[in-house]
């Protein structure tokens, strides 16, 4: 099906985090999130309406320390507001060859304003699933079904040469959503494990310990800070808490991009294995997420790291070619986040099954909010085969908090599986550790229900380059 872009419209609208989150060289308290409702024309002249949503995130896309969060976010909408232009000129084309011819395009006109291709790349990746919900809902399937039937088109392409040979339509349609997908549970760094200093009081678990006993979860995800003294001594903390599991549990470890070099991770890891309190949580460590900063990760070989555990790429996934460079230095994997580019995601999926010998992805969270956001990540990491996923959204923010009570009502109606009633709240609703997501199997998109664009604010022009 070909398809144009007829009418884009971005919204924003603020919300507060219940406590702070700290991953990098930042802790959030705030943030935004912006959200596109776009138009489509088919050539048979039907149309139909999409939607999309993102957190606008500062210090992950671009941590250079010249630029201010607020100009963090400049950037990204000024990414958007290329890419709305570049995909209204790009006339009738199929969903995929909207994203493939405007790839090199997009980046290259980000780079002159001095946007870097992970910036480049979120105003693509937000356009994307917009078309993809307005295609679904045109032909009244879901997303799945909409992938597994190859209605987006996707073809061999130079934006990934190495894939030349795939038969797209045989990989896609061997794909199998799961219904049930585990939550793998952030901890930051200024997280508390025992005991809160001071109490949000929301009936929320806000310790590490009401995690583990509330939700259940068997999946965490560790946040690292650069220093190995201090990271072994908050990794002791976090083990004497998840040791008291009685079953298996599983854990990543996230360094974002906090060490200058593979040698300083593997001192981290050789800290841990001298450290008697660690041995049940390192033999539960799955993989390494991105623990080197940026400009030196694909600079250098990995493999003594690496053959303690696979270490994946994340922010140094800025392009298409990013996964096969960062292979070739001994890394095993990538993450997948839909802010990245859902197409992304799936050529690299076709990368794994083509490399095989234990090469993955990952599904990693950029505070995935309640509603649209959440939702359609879920339905494409689940689209991928991949059984947990990093879920922090629900937890620094307060369900569909800064929303309108009918919005969340409206997604609960839609979503019973996904989201339950508590303490008068819609909140996700995780269960034994596991979200359920047989409801995203609608038509569209994984978006039974609309967010009330009237209760957004227009997205402001991008005061970019400054």
């Amino acid at each position: 099906m070909k398809v144009s872009v007829e009418e884009v419209r971005l919204y924003e609208w603020p919300f507060k985090l219940r406590m702070p989150f700290r991953f990098g060289v930042i802790t959030v308290t705030h943030g935004r999130q912006v959200v596109a409702h776009l138009r489509l024309r088919t050539e048979d002249g039907r149309e139909g309406w999409g939607v999309a949503a993102e957190s606008l995130g500062a210090k992950w896309f671009d941590k250079d320390p010249r630029w201010t969060d607020e100009q963090n976010l400049d950037q990204l909408r000024a990414a958007l507001e290329i890419a709305v232009r570049l995909y209204r000129d790009g006339g009738a084309r199929t969903p995929f060859a909207h994203f493939a011819e405007n790839y090199a395009p997009q980046i290259e006109q980000c780079g002159r304003l001095g946007l870097n291709p992970l910036v480049a790349c979120f105003g693509s990746a937000l356009l994307d699933r917009a078309i993809m919900d307005a295609v679904c809902r045109i032909d009244g399937v879901s997303f799945w079904d909409a992938m597994r039937r190859n209605l987006a088109g996707i073809r061999a392409h130079p934006v990934a040469p190495d894939l030349k040979g795939v038969d797209f339509d045989t990989f896609l349609a061997s794909l199998r959503p799961a219904h049930r997908i585990a939550v793998r549970h952030t901890v930051g760094l200024v997280d508390p494990i025992s005991r809160a200093e001071t109490r949000v009081g929301d009936g929320l678990p806000e310790t590490l310990e009401e995690v583990v006993r509330v939700y259940g979860c068997r999946f965490y995800k560790l946040k690292v800070g650069g220093d190995v003294e201090a990271d072994v001594a908050r990794l002791r903390e976090i083990a004497s808490v998840l040791d008291r599991i009685e079953e298996p549990y599983y854990a990543s470890l996230d360094g974002n991009e906090q060490y200058a070099d593979a040698a300083g991770v593997l001192a981290l890891w050789e800290a841990m294995e001298r450290t008697p309190s660690l041995e049940r949580l390192r033999r539960s460590i799955l993989f390494i997420e991105q623990p080197i900063k940026r400009a030196a990760a694909l600079e250098a070989d990995i493999r003594a790291l690496g053959a303690k555990r696979p270490v994946i790429i994340d922010e140094s996934d800025g392009t298409l070619d990013a996964f096969p460079r960062a292979k070739a230095l001994g890394y095993r994997g990538v993450s997948s986040k839909n802010c990245k580019g859902f197409y992304k995601s799936l050529l690299n999926l076709a990368r794994c099954r083509l490399w095989g010998d234990g090469y993955f992805l990952s599904g990693e969270d950029l505070t995935t909010l309640a509603g649209v956001s959440v939702q359609q990540d879920l339905a494409l990491v689940s689209l991928l085969g991949i059984s947990h996923v990093e879920r922090n959204g629900h937890h620094f923010v307060d369900g569909f908090s800064g929303r309108p009570a009918h919005e969340a009502e409206a997604f609960l109606a839609a979503h019973p599986d996904l989201y339950h009633r508590q303490d008068g709240k819609v909140r996700l609703r995780i269960e034994h550790g596991d979200l359920a997501i047989g409801s995203l199997a609608c038509a569209g998109f994984a978006t039974g229900a609309m967010p009330d664009f009237d209760a957004m604010e227009p997205m402001p022009r991008a005061k970019w380059p400054v």
